[in-house]
């Protein structure tokens, strides 16, 4: 395959799915390219731009800030969650996000991601759960400690959470430098791994329950994308490059189950983990 091409295959080959069932996450390079990848970068740069114009306009939702002293603001029917150093007026997260730009609800039916997502669960069917666009700017973009999904979900689904999967759509060049995810190889076997006693949010894995020796840095060109479940522990680098990384993180579940924002977050049930 040349630089340039996109992968057009939909469903996960029979060595696909065993390496992805193996390791917990999928890796497909190049599934998008050219005017559709540059046309989601472009929608990217201007729902942020809105997104940050309305949520810094007189009447706008206060900012709140969480138990690690990070700043969340509800503005545009999205969560924003501010870059972690003091002051910054650069996003780091919003969700959901679908709603902003109709280039991102699109990614929900796009049978290229939905595919892998429908294979992993083991289902007929898959719906929207939730989505998210993650930003790591250019010299800004914060690292994200140890964490599996599972206990974020968990507070709003229950057990139910075990039935979600996410593909992460990187819209640039990731590598080490400017925010590469890092995964454990095999963590999502195990089922919900240690918190970590020192987190005063409760939802982070424990550093000392990680098998950091099975940690893969995930490195691939603009248009990649990686699948995961709920169980996979994870992390990212910070963005310590002159160069941004965009990602789209659509997530599914099975068909007939309400989407994140239409549930009760009852942050309290974390303590239910061990």
């Amino acid at each position: 395959m040349t630089p340039g091409d996109a992968v057009t295959r939909a469903a996960p080959t029979d060595s696909e799915l065993e390496q992805f069932r193996a390791d917990g996450f999928l890796v497909r390079e190049r599934i998008l390219a050219g005017d559709e990848l540059e046309g989601l970068r472009e929608a990217v740069e201007t729902v942020a731009a809105r997104v940050v114009e309305r949520a810094e306009r007189p009447g706008a939702g206060p900012r709140h800030s969480l138990a690690d002293g990070h700043h969340i603001q509800f503005s545009s029917h999205t969560a924003i969650q501010w870059e972690w150093g003091t002051g910054s007026r650069q996003i780091r997260l919003l969700k959901p996000c679908d709603h902003l730009d109709a280039r991102f609800a699109a990614l929900f039916g796009d049978a290229r991601l939905v595919e892998p997502a429908r294979a992993w669960l083991g289902v007929d069917t898959v719906e929207p759960f939730t989505s998210k666009l993650n930003l790591k700017r250019a010299g800004e973009g914060s690292e994200f400690p140890w964490h599996q999904d599972y206990p974020y979900w968990y507070v709003a689904t229950g057990s139910r959470a075990a039935d979600i999967v996410t593909a992460i759509v990187f819209l640039d060049d990731t590598d080490d430098g400017n925010g590469a995810l890092r995964a454990v190889r095999g963590s999502h076997a195990h089922g919900p791994v240690r918190r970590d006693p020192a987190d005063p949010t409760r939802f982070l894995a424990d550093p000392s329950a990680v098998d950091v020796a099975r940690e893969h840095t995930i490195e691939v060109p603009a248009g990649s994308v990686v699948w995961f479940g709920a169980f996979l522990v994870h992390r990212s680098s910070p963005n310590t490059s002159g160069r941004h990384r965009r990602a789209l993180l659509p997530s599914w579940q099975p068909r007939g189950r309400p989407r994140l924002q239409e549930l009760e977050y009852r942050r309290e049930l974390v303590e239910e983990l061990p």
